[in-house]
């Protein structure tokens, strides 16, 4: 155990430092009008730690926010793939995943911000409990101030570095008080896990969502997290109780500004928006949510087609096509003489009737007649 211990504590040297730093320097802030030796100004110090460590994860928090969107509206084709390889769970899980990495998203970022508080999580509680138990200090805290730090009481009545366990009634060193506040920082953690999870599947989760692995997963996390909480919570020393209510009070602010500002398509959260926006006049008939905007076709032109009217002849032209071919002039004396059928004769050659119809006229005469030079 003391080899892992070692390299435990190697590894969590960075945080300690990094931890100490930033609650050291909300103390010298703090201990410019509160007491110093004060459990208040250790509390308040904890929790100006607490702020500057989630406006840090801020870009993380963002980051789920997507991918969590993402799980969303991509559940109606993991439930196709369920249909399709539901025989297969090898074949589903490969499809899955491909699916998972088309949409640019990961079932497990939505605990992401989680996974990474949780090293600073035990690295507060390891500072604490050793300034407690054993007065020594880690980072930058001194042997001195976690002997400050131990023995700091809130109101001069609650040890901040004392945790329910610790002071319950039936153990050897009995305090009400402790237990009292350590319960209702305990509640306070649990009840702001459980909001934070429960607004986030009640108001900003589609109803195709609401099912399948996502939707098991979600539920896990709603009952099984206030659940881990509450439990270890009674050993928790009340300075780490006022971190973690803090940082589940932050989450709860920061999703509850999201889902009421921007929340994802087809929720409840979105459709009371659209109400908000609608009663305030910002909200254009279009934005409707599930409107689709239908695009009409141009209505075809009922007008009657414009006449094609008949090309300008002169009444030459006129008379030489309703003139028999008998009549017709012969074509000699010059270059606007007409070649008859017959070859090089003068006599026109009979018409041939078509269709039984007699006569020597035909159907599309394209004979024209130019002026002589001399007259006629």
């Amino acid at each position: 155990m003391g080899f892992f211990s070692d390299i435990g504590s190697f590894i969590m040297q960075p945080l300690f430092y990094a931890i100490s730093g930033i609650m050291l320097g909300w103390h010298e802030v703090l201990s410019l009008f509160l007491d110093p030796e004060g459990g208040l100004s250790w509390a308040l110090s904890i929790i100006g730690l607490t702020l500057v460590i989630r406006i840090l994860l801020i870009p993380l928090f963002v980051k789920q926010i997507k991918s969590q969107r993402n799980m969303q509206l991509i559940q109606p084709k993991v439930k196709e793939l369920q249909k399709k390889y539901g025989h297969d769970r090898q074949k589903l899980g490969e499809e899955t995943m491909k699916l998972y990495k088309d949409a640019g998203t990961n079932p497990f970022a939505s605990c992401l911000p989680l996974l990474l508080q949780m090293p600073i999580f035990f690295a507060l509680f390891r500072i604490l409990d050793q300034a407690a138990k054993n007065q020594s200090g880690r980072g930058f805290l001194t042997d001195a101030r976690a002997t400050d730090f131990a023995e700091s009481k809130i109101f001069g009545k609650i040890p901040i570095s004392e945790s329910f366990w610790e002071a319950r009634t039936w153990g050897p060193n009995p305090d009400v008080t402790v237990m009292v506040v350590a319960v209702i920082l305990v509640i306070a953690m649990t009840a702001t896990t459980f909001t934070t999870q429960r607004q986030l599947m009640s108001k900003n989760m589609p109803a195709d969502a609401l099912t399948g692995p996502y939707a098991q997963q979600q539920k896990i996390l709603l009952y099984v997290l206030p659940l881990v909480f509450g439990i270890s919570g009674v050993a928790f020393p009340v300075g780490v109780l006022f971190y973690w209510t803090t940082s589940n009070l932050w989450t709860m602010g920061q999703q509850f500004y999201v889902i009421r500002n921007n929340p994802a398509p087809g929720t409840l959260a979105y459709k009371a928006k659209v109400e908000r926006d609608r009663a305030k006049g910002k909200l254009d008939k279009g934005d409707e949510p599930g409107s689709v905007a239908v695009e009409t076709e141009p209505e075809a032109d009922r007008r009657p087609a414009t006449r094609q009217q008949p090309k300008r002849q002169t009444k030459a032209q006129r008379q030489a096509g309703q003139r028999p071919a008998s009549q017709r002039p012969s074509g000699s004396g010059g270059t606007g003489s007409v070649g008859s059928a017959g070859g090089s004769s003068g006599a026109p050659a009979p018409s041939t009737p078509k269709n039984g119809q007699s006569g020597g006229q035909p159907k599309n005469p394209n004979l024209t007649k130019k002026k002589q030079g001399g007259g006629r």
